[in-house]
């Protein structure tokens, strides 16, 4: 794929130079789809194009990259962003932003490839998440191919550090994103039983006693199609219990 680039900079061969960078980029290929001299002009373009990415410097006349960032973050389909600057000391401040690398000037060609690496793995992560046109597949890209998983299928959802484990009755499948979204897209499909955990509401089946060794005795859930029992956790259980006593 080729990633998609708005170039943010009050300087004219700040963005030349980031412009023919761009160019030689080639793991993944970027396109310089737009360039902006300040805050206005940015917002102004993708109000009417799409970028994957934009290059963000930070001190510009006007409303300065910091702000714009926060800006950004309001629009329907916002661009993952990334700071451009000659200053270090507004790393911090970036990242609480939720920027996703923060360059310093001059920028080193090695240095973008990694960063537009990056927006490629993020940007595979956010199309995962997308649902298709009747919402009713996951997207999964495992090693390099795309496998399109039934929604109707899956049994539960389980965060494990960065990755997703997603389990149909034939097998798990692993997905990289935050169980945080997913239960926001498919609350009407998935229950949350545990901090790091989601169920399909139809295939519950029961609710027992359970020695976890982590957490002591406590409860768990049994679903359709699986031998493996998942944790409820404390703060849940009235919710799993009013769904169990539905069935």
């Amino acid at each position: 794929m080729s990633i998609k680039v708005l170039l943010v900079d009050d300087e004219t061969l700040a963005r030349e130079r980031l412009r023919c960078l761009l160019a030689d980029c080639t793991e993944p290929a970027a396109i310089t789809v737009g360039e902006a001299a300040n805050a206005v002009q940015a917002v102004t373009f993708l109000q009417h194009h799409e970028a994957d990415v934009v290059l963000l410097d930070i001190h510009m006349p006007g409303m300065d990259g910091l702000t714009l960032a926060h800006t950004l973050r309001a629009l329907p389909k916002p661009p993952v962003v990334v700071f451009v600057t000659a200053y270090a000391e507004h790393a911090v401040q970036a990242f609480e932003l939720e920027a996703l690398d923060y360059l310093t000037k001059p920028v080193r060609l090695e240095r973008l490839q990694a960063t537009l690496q990056k927006v490629e793995r993020l940007t595979q992560v956010n199309k995962a998440l997308e649902p298709d046109l009747t919402d009713n597949y996951l997207v999964i890209q495992e090693r390099g191919r795309t496998e399109r998983v039934p929604l109707e299928q899956v049994l539960y959802l389980k965060a494990e550090l960065k990755y997703i484990t997603v389990r149909t009755a034939a097998r798990s499948f692993i997905l990289e994103g935050a169980l945080a979204d997913l239960e926001a897209r498919y609350a009407s499909r998935f229950m949350r039983i545990h901090r790091n955990a989601l169920v399909a509401r139809r295939a519950v089946r029961a609710l027992e006693k359970h020695h976890d060794p982590e957490e002591g005795e406590g409860w768990a859930v049994r679903l359709e199609g699986i031998d493996e029992v998942l944790v409820v956790s404390r703060r849940q259980l009235a919710a799993v219990r009013g769904l169990v006593r539905r069935l």
